[in-house]
């Protein structure tokens, strides 16, 4: 019996770093999950490592029919609806705006928003009927980004800063019947691609140069995270009987971002 028994969740992005990290935790806590993503591969490994417990539905979350696909898929495999988790995302690996062409820059704009705003917006207006059928709620991957500059460039930083403001009109516009959160991780072992043209030096996230010891000396808490670190902020957020009165919230995840160091060291005893 897990925080999650008898539920269901629908995951985009669920293929990889934190996503598939989330799908795995639902699945642990009891919970029957439908993953979204692009990666046909990826989506039949998920299906073989996690057996029924699993649907899988290849789409583009920038697409409202595969969204609303993924929905009836949910539906037609478990019953019910009774967590929307958007989650799918791509970086600009830190590409200043005087780094942008204007030529480039509508094509870029457009393409980085479109997954990362566009897509969650398109998923929960997908998911909304059925939520409300079940009082069931959203949760949205965010970043320290979200609050903080520095985490990314001018495109990647504004559009997690464009979730926050998502996350609490949702709230608004969907209460009473549907609860509505976010979960922000700070810098995560994870393989996020970054947008495709944008920057010709772009790796993946974890393979950028540095980027482990790095991130671990930004925070007070001295470790750059891995996926399953942020998964639980995700149950507690599903959970009914643990967060039913929870709206309208981002958990931040990111090592103590905020406070950027660790205090003074406990003076030693005589």
């Amino acid at each position: 019996m897990g925080w999650l028994n008898e539920q269901v969740a629908l995951v985009t992005g669920g293929t990889g770093g934190i996503g598939s990290a989330v799908v795995r935790r639902y699945v642990a806590e009891g919970a029957k999950v439908a993953v979204m993503a692009r990666d046909a591969t990826q989506l039949r490994q998920l299906e073989q490592e996690l057996g029924d417990a699993v649907i899988t539905v290849q789409g583009d979350v920038a697409d409202y029919r595969d969204n609303q696909r993924a929905v009836a898929a949910t539906l037609e495999a478990f019953g019910k609806l009774d967590t929307f988790v958007g989650n799918a995302a791509v970086f600009d690996y830190f590409t200043r705006l005087d780094r942008i062409a204007p030529e480039d820059f509508a094509g870029a704009f457009n393409k980085l928003f479109s997954i990362n705003v566009q897509g969650y917006l398109l998923g929960a207006q997908a998911a909304t009927a059925a939520l409300r059928e079940t009082s069931g709620s959203m949760i949205f991957t965010l970043s320290n980004s979200a609050f903080y500059a520095g985490g990314g460039g001018i495109l990647y930083v504004t559009a997690k800063h464009a979730l926050v403001g998502m996350i609490r009109q949702l709230a608004y516009e969907l209460a009473p019947d549907i609860r509505v959160n976010g979960v922000a991780p700070g810098a995560t072992n994870t393989p996020m691609k970054s947008l495709e043209g944008l920057n010709s030096r772009s790796v993946p996230l974890n393979q950028i140069p540095g980027f482990e010891a790095g991130a671990a000396q930004a925070v007070p808490l001295q470790r750059l995270a891995e996926p399953a670190d942020h998964a639980g902020h995700y149950v507690l957020l599903a959970s009914r009987e643990n967060a039913g009165l929870t709206t309208a919230n981002i958990i931040h995840s990111d090592g103590g971002w905020e406070i950027r160091s660790a205090g003074p060291s406990r003076p030693r005893s005589a």
